[in-house]
């Protein structure tokens, strides 16, 4: 089968420029990746045909000398009269070879192993016969894709640690450890569970984004926990000792005498635990000032014979007025 122009395999110009080049190649390899169709061998084919186009095209030298018409698509030499794999008069002997890389994904563009989820490589090079077919191209060798999966979790759960159970795209089921305050959008790798990777390279990750359910009256700021808890009246002015829920339970916690609505009380420790130095953060108990409902009327009465002679104006003090 004779190899195509690699503009047309790109589907791209020929005045197309290397950005547009790597986009249309990006595109296309998503496309007819072999993970996506194992065992289709004209999809492998394609794939190996698109990887080959980019591999001249991505390098400025070679996609010059095959548009001056020095090289032919597949990288070898071009001589008038003695055609590709032609014997010159000073060659001694020696056929013109291939000066395509060694593999189709040659140079080991970051950007490409990024896509599919690898780092730095370069699979064929001294030592890379194994596995090569009986025309001597190595076939290509590529990580396993990454695959993304996500779960949903109790706000109290994340911040004290859960396990959360998860289908894998293979059948498989894992239970994946959700660690102490974990944030919401925060994101666990599985190595080795992802798409199994060609060419005996190794598979791909599974990727879990963890989603973070609110929580009725508790809300997180870093590793500090905040909560409103509703005092009465009585309590308030005589001072109290309450009980205040935290995300590792229900905790007695003084109202000093006077207290107000606002009046703000810190609990050490009872935050959620850093995952960097392992350090708790605090909880903020912030106060409200609950009056009877239905109104009670001998408190009514009270107030309004109290009123008569003591007023004190808490707007001027605030500089409303």
């Amino acid at each position: 089968m004779a190899t195509r122009d690699p503009y047309s395999v790109l589907g791209v110009s020929r005045s197309a420029s290397a950005d547009d080049i790597k986009k249309a190649y990006r595109k296309l390899a998503k496309q007819h990746h072999p993970d996506l169709k194992p065992g289709d061998a004209a999809n492998e084919e394609r794939f190996k045909e698109i990887s080959a186009a980019y591999t001249l095209l991505s390098d400025a030298e070679k996609r010059a000398r095959y548009d001056r018409g020095e090289i032919d698509p597949s990288g070898q030499e071009r001589h008038a009269g003695f055609g590709s794999r032609g014997r010159t008069a000073g060659s001694r002997g020696k056929a013109y070879s291939s000066t395509a890389d060694d593999s189709f994904f040659g140079g080991g563009d970051d950007w490409f192993s990024d896509l599919f989820g690898g780092g730095r490589r370069r699979p064929g090079g001294p030592g890379a016969g194994a596995g090569a077919g009986a025309g001597g191209s190595a076939g290509p060798k590529v990580r396993g894709s990454d695959i993304s999966y996500s779960v949903t979790v109790p706000f109290i759960e994340a911040a004290n640690g859960s396990k959360r159970r998860i289908n894998l795209s293979n059948g498989k089921s894992i239970d994946v450890a959700i660690p102490a305050g974990t944030e919401n959008e925060s994101k666990l790798r599985l190595k080795g569970q992802g798409l199994p990777g060609m060419g005996g390279m190794p598979n791909g990750d599974a990727i879990v984004e963890v989603h973070v359910e609110s929580h009725p009256f508790f809300t997180r700021q870093d590793g500090d926990i905040h909560v409103e808890v509703p005092i009465t009246l009585n309590e308030a002015v005589l001072g109290a000792t309450v009980n205040v829920p935290t995300i590792s339970g229900k905790v007695a916690v003084k109202v000093p005498p006077g207290a107000n609505t606002g009046s703000v009380l810190r609990l050490r420790g009872k935050g959620v635990v850093n995952q960097a130095t392992k350090q708790p953060g605090d909880q903020y108990v912030k106060l409200k000032v609950v009056l009877p409902d239905p109104p009670d009327g001998e408190l009514v009465k009270f107030v309004e014979e109290w009123a008569k002679t003591r007023s004190y104006d808490v707007r001027k003090k605030a500089g409303l007025e």
